[in-house]
């Protein structure tokens, strides 16, 4: 039988419950925590203790999950929780049924295939593939990067129904500088992933400004009642049309001219640095391109990993930054390690 989306997020929020330590949960907690699941979704709650006992059931039963659910009662208070709290429910390996469904999503996907715009579906076909093994060995012939250890993830769903649906979010965020985490309260616009992190743009209400936030630093993100304040000014494809990354300064495209050696030539021909970038004339084994752009750290950082294969040629306040900063790194590599 399919699991529908509030069946799964009533799931999810069960295996949570469950996974406690201590004595478990109580029915009455089991019930908040699948109401308050379904706010976060869909911002109505409401399952009726009926519906509850049928989802325990079914995640017990061989059609879910079999979870090693134990019930133990203290007082008149029946508590529950699994007997191996290292036991999930996202840990198990897919259901058939599942398995099925997904297939026929890949079928539908593959219709699209080649189309303009959709050249994401080739990897994603591959990347379900091989993660949920659809087809024998494609496990053991795909890699793809991931940072198994990354946070924040977790909070993607919450953020995409949160811009969808015009919700406010109390957010307790640290920032890298700050010592300890504060609260904001947050009208979430845009989801931007950039080098294998995840970043949420909005309106800081405290502030009274947009902010960025990465996920990865979100302690934790709650709806709240209040007018959302509604983005009518910034169209977010153009927003970053200028830079490289997520850091957007208040700053007009500069024209940025760098030299490229022969031996890196190939590879950034093949992935630029920017959509604006033009290829130049080539001389003494060095060829000369422009990208415009507003400089920005993330440029910077980009640039610098090329090393002594790339380097910048103008505008004159651009190019001392990173004289600056190439030779803080070789005074660093000049002194001992103690």
């Amino acid at each position: 039988m399919p699991i529908n989306k509030h069946a799964m997020i009533r799931y999810q929020a069960l295996d949570k419950c469950f996974s406690r330590r201590g004595p478990g949960a109580d029915f009455s907690e089991l019930e908040q925590a699948c109401n308050d699941a379904l706010y976060e979704l869909s911002g109505k709650g409401g399952i009726s203790r009926s519906q509850l006992y049928a989802d325990i059931r079914f995640m017990e039963s061989d059609q879910g999950w079999s979870i090693p659910l134990e019930k133990n009662k203290q007082g008149k208070r029946v508590m529950y929780r699994y007997t191996d709290p290292d036991f999930s429910i996202n840990k198990r390996p897919m259901r058939p049924e599942e398995a099925e469904q997904l297939r026929e999503a890949l079928f539908t996907l593959s219709r699209f295939k080649g189309m303009p715009q959709f050249e994401w579906v080739d990897e994603l076909s591959a990347r379900l593939e091989a993660s949920f093994h659809l087809k024998p060995g494609a496990a053991q012939v795909i890699e793809f990067e991931e940072n198994p250890y990354l946070t924040g993830r977790e909070h993607i769903t919450t953020l995409f129904h949160a811009i969808l649906e015009e919700r406010v979010l109390q957010v307790t965020y640290q920032g890298f500088k700050q010592d300890q985490p504060g609260s904001v309260r947050f009208h979430p616009y845009y989801l931007k992933q950039y080098n294998n992190r995840w970043f949420v743009f909005g309106w800081n209400s405290d502030t009274e400004r947009l902010m960025n936030m990465a996920l990865d630093r979100i302690h934790a993100l709650k709806p709240v009642k209040g007018s959302f304040r509604t983005n009518e000014t910034i169209d977010f494809t153009e927003y970053f049309e200028d830079v490289v990354g997520v850091t957007v300064r208040n700053a007009t495209p500069k024209k940025i001219e760098l030299q490229v050696s022969e031996d890196l030539m190939p590879y950034i021909r093949t992935k630029p640095l920017h959509g604006s970038q033009k290829e130049g004339a080539t001389a003494n084994g060095w060829t000369t391109i422009t990208v415009h752009v507003v400089p920005n750290y993330e440029l910077q950082s980009i640039l610098l990993s090329h090393g002594e294969r790339l380097r910048v040629c103008a505008p004159d306040d651009f190019r001392a930054e990173l004289h600056q900063r190439a030779k803080a790194l070789l005074g660093l590599y000049e002194q001992p390690c103690r």
